[in-house]
């Protein structure tokens, strides 16, 4: 029995100009916010909330912005290989700092943070490797 094949190509952009603009700084701030909360939380244990908890926890979250956006706009403009180490590195670091922030050591935090980047690493050089034309352009 035959099938229709799927239609291939971009797919089309639902969102307006403004809306991607209000995305690529709300995105980062947001998520800024939630990893800064989320270190702040894991170095004070449960324990109650102090002015210096706080203050970690939004340089934390104002680092994490910098990074974030720095990362994604150097990123974009990579080939596929670069592209992945970035997102990598950052995915793998942020999960190292946030794993220290708990108690463990510094050895501990960054075997982990290394394994979770190679995961990292290996999801993505997968994904931008199968987006790719035969020149090495992005496609969709």
């Amino acid at each position: 029995m035959a099938h229709a094949a799927p239609a291939s190509g971009p797919l089309p952009d639902v969102f307006s100009e403004r809306t991607h603009r209000i995305a690529s700084v709300a995105v980062p701030v947001v998520l800024g916010l939630i990893y800064g909360y989320w270190a702040a939380a894991n170095r004070r244990s449960g324990g109650e909330i102090t002015g210096w908890n706080l203050l970690f926890g939004f340089v934390t979250a104002i680092a994490f912005m910098v990074l974030y956006v720095a990362v994604r706009e150097i990123a974009s403009r990579s080939i596929r290989e670069v592209h992945a180490i970035l997102w990598a590195a950052f995915v793998g670091g942020g999960f190292g700092f946030l794993y220290s922030q708990s108690g463990n050591t510094v050895l501990k935090s960054a075997a982990m943070g290394l394994a979770v980047g190679a995961a990292c690493f290996v999801v993505l050089f997968y994904r931008y490797y199968t987006h790719e034309d035969a020149e090495g352009h992005r496609t969709g």
